[in-house]
């Protein structure tokens, strides 16, 4: 999203936020980059996003400040590339934000009208746009490159891996297993696991064949162990849960006093628990792939800290035997030079071989990701 963009769309958000903070004025448009850091590690920087959104700052009746945050979405080839898909999108982000602890709010959902820059309620639309709250802090992502910088984690650093566990915890710990619509519901997260264009398949048609490390047999290989262990999850309904769904580095916000807040909520935050905890705990590994030196002192401690602080409160004594194929989901993700373009060939070799030896184990351990880096 562009600043062009930005300045076309200004009058009509003015229009909305008349009706969202009666009174206010709106300040400054100005849009977020995807990633922000200004960290030397490029392998960590992140390529892409499924939207950039534009900040709102408001200067209320009262005098005071207040930011809201105007999100679209893109078309991608991450299953986004109909019109109704980054509808959907949006809508369930409405729908679903409001149930997450801690998680910025949805105050309106809409359509960007046919007219340039017009913003209506849901006729004659065209693409659609959220508006949430807006939270401060620094995303967790800054704090892991700092931890890998500095080479080794302060006992803050452990408090806020221990946090983000009981956080999550926290958020699962509201089951939905015995719904009318449990079976079906979890049935289809796992089939969106493997089959969706956010996916397995939709991240392994990201890589173009010639990408270094991860040749297209390897890809296929690993889609085929993935399809193995849908049909060993997809009737374990007991597991649904409301999930996060997206719980990665980029939209956890930790601010100067380690509170917590998170952003985008995805996927219709039902769905299986292991989802979550992979998705963190790879990042842990991800963010020393290209500096293993930094693994034993600084990122492990982390790693270990998250994982057992969620099982010492969520005590789920199964989640290490179904989370291989979202471990492999969420490498597929790190891995991509979509994504990560900075990141090497011999750090995409490790991430994928990690996933390979998750996915061959009949159960996964914590200690499987020191393999990665001897």
């Amino acid at each position: 999203m562009s600043r062009t963009f930005a300045t076309e769309v200004t009058p009509a958000l003015e229009g909305i936020v008349a009706k969202l903070s009666p009174g206010a004025r709106l300040l400054r448009v100005s849009p977020f980059g995807v990633d922000d850091s200004a960290a030397d590690d490029a392998a960590t920087l992140k390529g892409t996003g499924y939207g950039v959104p534009l900040r709102l700052d408001l200067l209320e009746p009262d005098g005071s400040s207040r930011t809201l945050v105007f999100h679209t979405e893109k078309a991608d080839a991450f299953g986004h590339d109909r019109r109704a898909d980054r509808a959907a999108d949006m809508l369930l982000a409405f729908d679903r934000f409001g149930e997450i602890p801690r998680h910025v709010r949805a105050l309106d959902v809409g359509a960007i009208g046919k007219g340039e820059g017009e913003l209506v309620s849901l006729a004659g639309v065209g693409e659609f746009y959220l508006i949430t709250s807006y939270a401060p802090g620094r995303v967790y992502a800054d704090h892991l490159r700092t931890i890998a910088d500095r080479g080794v984690a302060s006992p803050a650093d452990v408090a806020c891996a221990r946090s983000l566990a009981e956080l999550l915890a926290d958020i699962h710990s509201t089951k939905h297993g015995g719904d009318p619509q449990g079976e079906l519901r979890y049935r289809r997260a796992i089939r969106d696991l493997v089959g969706s264009g956010e996916g397995i398949f939709g991240l392994c048609d990201a890589y173009a064949p010639d990408v270094p490390g991860a040749p297209p047999d390897r890809l296929r290989a690993i889609e085929e162990r993935c399809l193995a262990w849908r049909w060993k999850l997809k009737h374990k309904s007991e597991r649904l849960c409301r999930t996060h769904g997206d719980f990665h580095p980029f939209n956890i916000l930790v601010d100067d006093d380690g509170a917590i807040s998170l952003l985008d909520a995805s996927r219709g935050c039902r769905g299986d628990a292991a989802d979550d905890v992979a998705c963190l705990a790879i990042n842990y590994l991800f963010f020393a792939v290209e500096r293993p030196e930094t693994w034993r002192a600084a990122l492990r401690p982390l790693y270990l800290e998250f994982l057992a602080a969620y099982q010492a409160r969520a005590r789920d004594p199964e989640l290490l035997a179904v989370c291989a194929p979202f471990f492999a989901w969420r490498g597929l993700v790190v891995a991509n030079p979509v994504w990560y373009p900075g990141v090497s060939e011999r750090a995409r070799d490790r991430v994928l071989s990690f996933v390979e030896q998750v996915l061959d184990a009949a159960r996964f351990e914590p200690g499987m990701a020191d393999a990665v880096f001897e």
